[in-house]
This record gives structure tokens, sequence and C-alpha cells, in this order.
């Protein structure tokens, strides 16, 4: 019986040591993604030497490279994609995947039968554009939007 025993827990101590190896090899979950609201940007770290980026999917994300190393990523519809930092002679610096999700405010969403109305309630409830807004309701609040910034501009 103690023979068993041991034997047992001589395969136990292996396969806790396998998992301790693989889970130690294993890559971070998370640590290579950058999450961003639609409609919003954040600012993320890369190699100094990053000359050219890569996205997967521009229509999803666009990425500014700043001097430094620095890149600003901003979150253009909803989705998932990728993104490869490159340097000079083509060499692969880094590789992230960028995680575009739904705005984080109060909005508030009113149906009327299949279209679609996105309030921003942050205190009081005003129109915000919304990619899956109906197209005519997008159309009106993009032309309010369009005519409050040339009133900003005009002298």
């Amino acid at each position: 019986m103690t023979a068993v025993f041991a034997y047992h827990r001589l395969q136990f101590a292996c396969l806790a040591l396998l998992m301790i190896l693989f889970g130690a090899m294993a890559p971070a979950r998370g640590a290579d993604t950058i999450a961003v609201v639609i409609d919003q940007a954040t600012i993320s770290k890369l190699p100094e030497r990053v000359t050219t980026i890569v996205i997967g999917n521009p229509m999803i994300a666009d990425v500014t490279v700043q001097t430094g190393g620095l890149i600003v990523v901003t979150g253009k519809a909803y989705g998932t994609t990728n993104m490869i930092a490159l340097d000079r002679a083509g060499a692969v610096l880094a590789e992230r995947t960028l995680e575009v999700s739904g705005p984080r405010d109060k909005v508030v969403i009113v149906y009327r039968g299949a279209e679609r109305e996105s309030y921003s309630c942050t205190p009081n409830c005003e129109r915000r554009i919304t990619l899956g807004d109906a197209s005519g309701y997008f159309s009106e609040a993009m032309g309010l939007a369009a005519a409050y910034s040339s009133r900003a501009k005009a002298p």
C-alpha cells in the first residue's frame, strides 16, 4: 500500500511540475492586448526603433507613431484586430491585439421599431453618434456636429 501511495504521490508531483513549467512558458493573457473605447484614444509604448506599423483591419483601429516609441491608438469601430510593429529592416519588434469596445459612459439606446438612436446621459441626455444607429438619425447628428464645429472655427 505504501508503494502505491508513493507512486501516486510521484505522479502528482510530476504533473504539478509540468503544469508549473508550461504555465510559466505561456504568455500572460491580455499582456499583448491594447484596449480602447470607440471614438477615443489611448497611448501605449513600443520599442523606440519602430518605423512601420501594420494594422490588420484599419476600419477598427488607427495607430499613429510618436517619437520615443509612443503610439496613439484610436478606436474607430467595434471589434478586434492586430497590430505589427516593424523596424527599418522589416524585422518584427512587437505584435499586439487591439480591442475596441463600446462606450463606458452612461449611454441610453432608444429603439423605434427597427431604428436605433443613442444618447449620452452624463448628466443630461444628448445625441450621441454611434455605429449602428439609424441612418437618418446618424446623418442628422453628424450634420449638427459639423455645424457646431464650423461655428467654433469661425472668427
